[in-house]
């Protein structure tokens, strides 16, 4: 885009007076040798930890929808609204780009996104602690959610209990303070990309452009993915766990009323931003630009096309605040008019829909769909998905810089990779899962009675809303231990609940197969105790997640080609 190579450039006029100053800045704070690397260096560092304070927000939505009650629509917004303040002052910082020392507003801008990470993780700090419904988890009685053959209702506070959000009165307070940490998100991150990207292309060679520029866009990949891992990791500890001791926990990650502590990523995202600011204040305002050996002739060319450029930029700053807007629609018209610009904006824009759209709900359709836990789910797509993309941006540069090839070979290798992309990912349209078999909803081997009501069950009198599902050893799933015909809750010495089963004797071992009881069983007595939770489906995650992985890899081959084709 014309005005972002204004944008590039616009300082050098500045540089050009200062340079002796530049310089001995530049040998105080930066080593002689491998000044540029060491840039680039920090720079991806940045971008990762950057990336790890927006990517943790997808990792950790649904365990947020779940802690305060939110709905899809409400978390996708959240998701997105650091796009709204990045989009409002993008056309500003354009212009105070050619005035500003890139570096240390590279840094103030990270110090905003620090902010903004820490203020994510404030609702956990100003709300009670996290309450759920006690009435399963008082497993001490024998009584609780299990079948009741003798004619005794279940004594599970269930049966009268409507369902409602969790903490309906501090919802406001919380998406305020959340949208808030989302709008400081997007400003902060408006000057460390294209102001990092434009610093290392005024002193990059054309030589090591596009491999500095490839591994900063493989850095955006890798961020995600570490994003992810880390809501893996954190996911598994409880939502309180600085409020109550680990001995009051009294539920497993397995269980649907299971909350990870999604706040604590937030901390140690905001921390790594923070400490990765520190350098960009020390950087001088311009380096020098590196020389291609063995090419003479290109460093000339370079030099006098930097020198046409300087002249542009000199023009450009010299215009005021109002003269600079006015200038814009011209400008922006004269982009929109070019039709190959246009076309390689159009797919950037189109791969980054998508990208965006899979990596907030990824997680939370995985959970759905395959019954898997927050925190497996996150390490699925940090683990499968991501490398994949990371391998093919650093491919995509390393080719560029091994062969120079030129720009009809750049479109053919777009070209290429798009249309493997799509060879790969045609698959995933036919690929699904069955319907789960949930006992008495989706699966009854008798249509006699009504809703959730099985044979095996009719005489255990189980709430009507009770909610506890678990997993037998043949695949189905009973939306509570009643349901399933089960009379006993076993406990381990650790006060933990461990599994159903049937009527017991006083040792704790199961009797055989004894015929009054056989019309209120659902779980065969020679099968193993019942799962706690949803029945997983991990096998069948397997094929789309591979074939996600090698499109994801094939598309962002094309990233580098797209965005820098060699001259």
């Amino acid at each position: 885009m014309l005005l972002h190579e204004e944008q590039d450039d616009g300082c050098c006029p500045q540089a050009v007076g200062l340079e002796p100053h530049i310089n001995l800045g530049m040998h105080k704070y930066v080593p002689n040798n491998g000044g540029d690397e060491f840039f680039v260096f920090c720079h991806g560092l940045l971008q990762l930890s950057q990336l790890l304070v927006s990517g943790y927000l997808k990792s950790s939505i649904s365990t947020i929808e779940r802690r305060y009650g939110l709905s899809s629509q409400t978390s996708g917004l959240l998701a997105s609204f650091n796009e709204v303040g990045n989009t409002l002052l993008i056309v500003f910082i354009s212009y105070f780009g050619s005035r500003v020392h890139r570096p240390r507003f590279i840094g103030c801008g990270a110090i905003l996104v620090s902010l903004a990470g820490f203020l994510m993780s404030l609702p956990h700090f100003i709300t009670g602690p996290y309450e759920y419904d006690q009435s399963v988890a008082s497993m001490f009685s024998n009584t609780t959610d299990l079948c009741q053959p003798e004619g005794l209702e279940s004594q599970g506070n269930l049966s009268d209990t409507v369902c409602a959000p969790h903490t309906a009165r501090e919802n406001h307070e919380v998406l305020l303070v959340m949208f808030i940490a989302q709008a400081l998100l997007g400003i902060g991150g408006v000057p460390i990309q294209p102001f990092g990207i434009s610093y290392i292309d005024d002193f990059a060679s054309e030589q090591n452009s596009p491999l500095y520029l490839g591994i900063l866009f493989s850095v955006t990949v890798i961020g995600p993915g570490v994003a992810f891992m880390l809501g893996s990791a954190m996911l598994r500890f409880y939502v309180d766990i600085d409020k109550i001791t680990e001995d009051e926990v009294q539920l497993t990650n397995k269980d649907p009323r299971w909350v990870g502590a999604w706040w604590l990523g937030f901390l140690v995202a905001a921390s790594l931003v923070a400490v990765s600011a520190v350098p960009y204040f020390f950087f001088p305002r311009e380096m020098p630009k590196e020389v291609t050996s063995g090419k003479e002739g290109g460093s000339k060319k370079s030099e006098d096309l930097l020198s046409q450029l300087r002249s542009k930029s000199e023009q450009v700053q010299n215009l005021s605040l109002a003269k600079f807007i006015k200038h814009f629609p011209v400008v922006l018209l004269r982009n929109l008019r070019h039709p190959v610009f246009l076309l390689v904006v159009l797919a950037q824009v189109n791969l980054s829909a998508m990208v965006a759209g899979l990596a907030t709900f990824m997680g939370k359709f995985l959970e759905r769909q395959f019954s898997l836990t927050a925190s497996f789910a996150n390490m699925i797509i940090g683990a499968v998905n991501i490398p994949g993309a990371m391998v093919g941006i650093v491919v995509g540069g390393a080719i560029l810089k091994r062969f120079q090839v030129s720009l009809k070979q750049c479109s053919a290798m777009c070209v290429l990779g798009m249309l493997l992309c799509l060879l790969v990912a045609f698959p995933l349209l036919f690929l699904g899962c069955p319907t789960q078999k949930v006992a008495g909803v989706t699966y009854s081997e008798s249509s006699d009675f009504g809703l959730h009501t099985l044979e095996c069950s009719f005489h255990c009198n189980c709430p009507e809303k009770a909610y506890n599902p678990i997993c037998g050893s043949d695949g189905i799933e009973y939306i509570s231990p009643c349901h399933a015909g089960c009379e006993v809750v076993n406990i381990d010495s650790n006060s933990v609940l461990v599994s159903y089963s049937h009527r017991a004797k006083a040792t704790g071992r199961e009797l055989p197969d004894i015929q009054p009881l056989r019309t209120s069983r659902c779980l065969s007595p020679s099968t193993a105790s019942p799962q706690l939770g949803f029945c997983t489906r991990v096998p069948a995650a397997k094929s789309p997640l591979l074939s996600r992985s090698l499109s994801g890899l094939l598309a962002q081959l094309t990233q580098g080609p797209s965005a820098f084709p060699s001259p």
